[in-house]
């Protein structure tokens, strides 16, 4: 079997040596406002925790108005560390100010790290069903019920009553065919002479048979 060896990436060498030097530069500027013993060196530590945190809250893609707002503040932390510290700043005699930022450094590490892990709940999540509830069935919706269709043709309505003037016209209409032709006067020609509709001549006619 054939072993890799370990591939040194160089680009995380110049990470490891630019965290190392600005670890050193954060550690040496909180020593120089007051912060002796180990207090220096969890300056520091604090800074980089609070980037970690920030890059991973974007990475993450919730919040990220949160998650750039504490990278800023973090990353001006290390900045402002690592230009104190090039030599235009006299460590000797540090300014009331800085003395009272690096003071007030580990309250503002403390806020952004706690709403960076806490602030917004994960939604990828599903909430755990209670056990002793069960599962409410599926509704599916009513579908009408449509009536069945007739096979049978509706049954004609009743005729309307025909007027008594109009079956003595149709009546002396019917005379004079009879006795023109010597047949009696079918429906369709009656209906002809007296302009009514079909319905309406095949009622007379039945009052005239």
């Amino acid at each position: 079997m054939r072993t890799h060896g370990m591939r040194l990436d160089p680009v995380l060498i110049q990470a490891a040596i630019a965290a190392a030097l600005s670890f050193a530069h954060l550690h040496d500027l909180a020593a120089a406002a007051g912060q002796d013993g180990w207090k220096a060196w969890a300056y520091p530590i604090s800074v980089d925790l609070l980037l970690v945190a920030a890059w991973r809250r974007l990475r993450s893609g919730t919040a990220k108005a949160a998650g750039w707002c504490w990278f800023v503040v973090a990353l001006v932390a290390s900045l402002g560390a690592n230009v104190a510290t090039a030599g235009l700043l006299d460590l000797g005699e540090v300014p009331a100010w800085l003395r009272i930022l690096v003071a007030g450094w580990p309250a503002v590490a403390f806020l952004g790290g706690t709403l960076l892990a806490h602030g917004t709940p994960d939604r990828t999540e599903a909430p755990v069903p209670d056990q002793d509830e069960a599962p409410a069935p599926p509704v599916t919706p009513a579908v009408p019920e449509l009536p069945a269709p007739d096979p049978q043709p509706a049954a004609p309505t009743a005729a309307a009553p025909v007027p008594p003037a109009l079956v003595a016209l149709a009546r002396k209409v019917a005379d004079d065919h009879r006795t023109r032709t010597g047949t009696d006067i079918d429906t369709p020609t009656l209906r002809t002479r007296l302009g009514v509709p079909l319905p309406l001549a095949e009622a007379i006619a039945a009052q005239l048979a």
